[in-house]
């Protein structure tokens, strides 16, 4: 049921309040559109910094186009004040322009006329983020369309308690982002303190061994990419592929699989099995390339995808052991290392590059006892670590359920309940 507003409130199409305005790119074939450039041109790069896990309006642009460029294409010179709602990629981003600016096609933009503040409209998009997102179209190109964006309903209250509201959450979300920001320190702190834990208990010590990490290996074993199907192998006798992310972060997801058709054959000797050892040779960042993890359960039947590999450990050398090698700075030094210098390659771990990587080896029996030691202590951290993030999870939530209060009229933000 809609909640009636208060008196004096509307609830209206954005389009009575504000001009709709696209973006646009003028062509890149003509340098004259590019070069001796006075007008900023606000795109996509620019709000790709992310704070306490959000996506940030910057509120400048490294981007420039030419007086002739803007006058030969269909973007536009928007003024200060111009509220930008973003269509692809980061659906239902907002944010104000500084200053005058054009922008990219990747943006509706608006205007607000004298009854609408952009403050307020820039509070109002936040609050409705989940309803934004659910207006994007498209499979492979996800967008809000023109339709869609234009039918947009905003509640627009008078004028003087628009300003009281925007006043009141650009105080009380100060606050919040202030708290996160603070309890975000502490979880870096953490994850730098459980870093220092990991590296001190590998540092070599009297009676370790230096060696290639293909002499500790019986071998490696790489998956295959077959067409798949969305959905979890969860029928009986169906199978699975992991993607390369199942092992992000050290951390073994076994529902990070596409379920293979029934009609695919099953390769045994690339089937996942509880104490393999997997690692990531291929990602979309270059931070997640090599993560390795250790499969602790699994309760569908799975294969490795060619972006996967499997370390098959000689038999005095202990899994849990080289997992932590791999979950090492001394071991993602060298991952970066392989990337970069893997030409044409971009964020892929050559398989001759990871057999390649040093690695210190202490005697069987204190290999089992440094893993278990580190097991111990990171489990505490990580308890720290969980416990945080939930509470700033929290703090997003009351932040975001503060806003959409405010901006519909449940709260009365001069002190009463509306």
């Amino acid at each position: 049921m809609t909640r009636d507003l208060p008196d004096g409130w509307r609830r209206a199409n954005i389009r009575r309040y504000a001009s709709m305005k696209t973006g646009h790119t003028p062509s890149r074939s003509n340098p004259e559109y590019w070069e001796d450039t006075t007008i900023p041109w606000f795109t996509l790069a620019d709000v790709w910094q992310i704070r306490d896990g959000h996506r940030i309006y910057l509120g400048e642009t490294a981007n420039c186009i030419s007086e002739l460029g803007l006058k030969n294409s269909a973007a536009e010179l928007l003024p200060a004040g111009t509220v930008v709602l973003s269509r692809t990629a980061s659906v239902g981003f907002s944010g104000i322009m500084p200053r005058p600016m054009a922008t990219s096609q990747d943006f509706w933009n608006w205007v607000c006329g004298p009854d609408l503040l952009p403050e307020y409209l820039n509070y109002q998009f936040r609050s409705m983020a989940p309803e934004l997102r659910g207006l994007n179209m498209g499979s492979t190109h996800q967008t809000i369309y023109k339709a869609d964006a234009a039918a947009i309903e905003v509640v627009v209250p008078p004028l003087d308690e628009q300003q009281s509201i925007t006043d009141f959450l650009d105080r009380e979300t100060a606050q919040i982002d202030t708290l996160i920001e603070a309890q975000q320190r502490s979880v870096d702190l953490l994850r730098e303190r459980r870093n220092a834990v990991v590296d001190t208990a590998l540092q070599p010590d009297d009676g370790w061994a230096d060696a290639a990490l293909k002499f500790l290996l019986e071998g490696i074993d790489q998956g295959v990419s077959p067409q798949a199907e969305a959905g979890l192998a969860d029928e009986p006798g169906s199978w699975g592929v992991l993607k390369s992310g199942c092992v992000n972060r050290g951390v073994f997801r076994q529902d990070e699989h596409k379920r293979l058709s029934s009609t695919f054959p099953i390769d045994p000797l690339i089937a996942v099995a509880v104490g393999d050892l997997v690692v990531s040779r291929a990602s979309g960042s270059p931070d997640l390339v090599g993560s390795a993890a250790l499969v602790d359960a699994l309760d569908y039947d799975l294969i490795l995808s060619d972006k996967l590999f499997r370390l098959r450990l000689r038999p005095h050398y202990s899994p849990r052991f080289v997992y932590w090698f791999c979950n090492s700075r001394h071991y993602r030094v060298q991952v970066r290392r392989a990337i970069s210098g893997a030409e044409g390659l971009a964020n892929n771990l050559p398989l001759s590059a990871l057999r390649a990587f040093s690695v210190s080896i202490p005697p069987l029996e204190e290999q089992r006892r440094i893993a278990a030691y580190l097991d111990r202590q990171t489990s505490k951290i990580d308890t720290l670590i969980a416990e945080t993030e939930r509470f700033i999870e929290l703090a997003r939530e009351r932040r975001s359920a503060l806003i959409t209060a405010a901006v519909t009229g449940q709260i009365d933000v001069r002190g009463g309940v509306a």
